[in-house]
């Protein structure tokens, strides 16, 4: 994944997975292999993992004004979920 800086209008961006699911091991690997670089390019960024037993995966990103988008990302691979996740980050102007 190609790490980059967020526009300003991204506020937050919360994931919730199931953490043996076989339904989140698509998310689970992307959050493994791409969290420390969008960490490291949005300090400011609220970024917020949420692990439950038997949950949807999917992402929310809250931008200005407290609209909220999100994509469900169950049974999806990494590189699947990280096509999703860059669409729904694009939608910040």
């Amino acid at each position: 994944m190609s790490v980059r800086a967020f526009s300003k209008s991204l506020k937050e961006l919360r994931v919730h997975m199931s953490q043996n699911s076989p339904a989140s091991r698509g998310l689970r690997d992307f959050i493994v292999k791409s969290y420390p670089g969008l960490k490291d390019a949005n300090p400011g960024l609220p970024i917020l993992i949420r692990e439950a037993s038997g949950v949807e995966s999917r992402i929310i990103a809250r931008f200005e004004l407290g609209q909220e988008r999100k994509i469900v990302v169950d049974n999806l691979s990494a590189k699947d979920v990280e096509q999703k996740f860059n669409a729904l980050v694009s939608e910040a102007k």
